[in-house]
């Protein structure tokens, strides 16, 4: 017995969305869960210098600038942000802002506010930069976003050890952070 046409067509088409389905539903269980912090992170300790090793690519930053950033402090949970960031011919560009520790997180996520037209980009009240590995001396640092889409790794030096890089990045794939994207710095001595 020869079947109607269109009940091949319904399940190719029933057969084709559920594949599609399934395909968007591929998010592995990191990325789903939430992010964690560490347990604490002392706003005064983490005020100074730092430079940027590695970065996932994003729309704010562009390719082959070394950026820096300088947190000052204003009181127990804020500080002030300076960003810079240098490009290989040495134009520099900055913006200011504003880190407010997220009441309860034990100064591990902090709501970053820009001054001027990035002040109209919302930022969480949940906080937009979560310190989600710290060096006890606080000399390193890896920051990220709960969507996993932003991702920096920082340093009081331009350079960081190959240890430390590598167990940045393994702990950030197993967060569920894609790495294809990430950015190095382009300092000789960062990489």
């Amino acid at each position: 017995m020869k079947l109607p046409r269109f009940i091949f067509q319904t399940a190719g088409l029933f057969l084709g969305t559920a594949a599609l389905a399934m395909l968007a539903g591929c998010v592995t269980q990191s990325q789903t869960r939430p992010l964690p912090t560490v347990k604490k992170a002392d706003l005064r300790r983490y005020s100074g210098q730092w430079y940027e090793i590695a970065r996932l690519k994003n729309r704010f930053q562009r390719e082959g600038e070394s950026a820096m950033a300088e947190y000052k402090l204003l009181s127990e949970t804020s500080a002030s942000v300076h960003n810079t960031a240098t490009t290989p011919s040495g134009k520099v560009r900055s913006i200011e802002g504003t880190a407010t520790v997220v009441p309860g997180s034990n100064g591990a996520r902090l709501r970053v506010k820009f001054h001027g037209l990035a002040a109209l980009v919302p930022a969480s009240s949940e906080g937009n930069y979560w310190i989600i590995a710290l060096d006890p001396g606080y000399r390193s640092a890896m920051v990220g976003t709960p969507d996993r889409k932003y991702l920096w790794i920082l340093s009081r030096e331009p350079r960081l050890s190959e240890a430390t890089k590598k167990a940045y990045l393994k702990q950030a794939e197993s967060l569920g952070f894609s790495l294809q994207d990430l950015v190095w710095d382009p300092r000789p001595a960062a990489r």
